[in-house]
């Protein structure tokens, strides 16, 4: 399946700029060519290549809509690493295995301050086309942990980390749920002070099992629990 990304209203389909150029000048790809398009919302588009001198269009065969999104529904709000090609990694892998939300997370460890969100949003679209899927995540601005807070719900958020000394859930002892939200640290961790206040927040800590994780490991891991109990 040729994949691409574009706007889908009603029967009206237009292939994103930037996907147009890639299909004249990089893939150059032929009129009458089968190809498929998709809004990242759930809809998919079907029909044959138009190439009009530069520009490429889509002739319609056919519009599925409202694909099943997956289910539970994902949300990780991770630190960003000091090497900024980690948390990249981390953000491909993660949109593979149906990641619904992504959160980059400022706390008080976080050696890196600056990220090219945008960066990491075409990243995500280029993971989803790959992957073929028809939902694409929510990529969202970068957050201190404090605001993060104040827009989730306890009772299907966790934080993962390493204090041993503090209670942790087992992963796979964790409810049953239709959302869930998980906070995964930076290099060094939460600290203690930040471990604190997520409890007093009624967040509850779990455990990722006996091996310490690197931050972008950790995200992994999660991505690949959550894909694994995929309904």
């Amino acid at each position: 399946m040729k994949l691409f990304y574009g706007e889908i209203e009603g029967n009206k389909v237009i292939i994103n700029s930037e996907e147009q150029q890639h299909i004249v000048k990089v893939l150059r790809m032929k009129d009458g060519e089968e190809i498929y398009v998709t809004d990242g919302k759930g809809n998919l588009a079907s029909g044959k290549l138009v190439i009009e001198g530069k520009k490429a269009n889509i002739q319609v065969s056919e519009i599925k809509a409202n694909y099943p999104e997956f289910n539970p529904k994902l949300h990780i709000a991770i630190a960003p690493t000091k090497n900024i090609d980690r948390i990249e990694f981390f953000v491909e892998k993660a949109v593979e295995m149906g990641i619904s939300e992504i959160t980059i997370l400022q706390t008080e460890k976080t050696e890196r301050k600056n990220i090219n969100i945008d960066k990491l949003r075409k990243q995500s679209i280029a993971a989803s086309k790959q992957s073929l899927r028809f939902h694409f995540p929510t990529i969202n601005d970068s957050t201190k942990l404090q605001d993060f807070l104040k827009n989730i719900d306890p009772e299907t958020t966790f934080v993962a980390h390493c204090h041993e000394k503090l209670e942790r859930l087992e992963l796979k002892k964790l409810p049953e749920l239709r959302e869930i939200t998980f906070l995964i640290g930076p290099e060094g961790d939460f600290s203690e002070k930040e471990i604190s206040y997520l409890s007093n927040n009624k967040i509850r800590a779990i455990s990722l099992g006996n091996q310490r994780l690197r931050t972008e490991t950790a995200g992994i891991f999660v991505a690949a629990w959550n894909y694994h109990n995929f309904k």
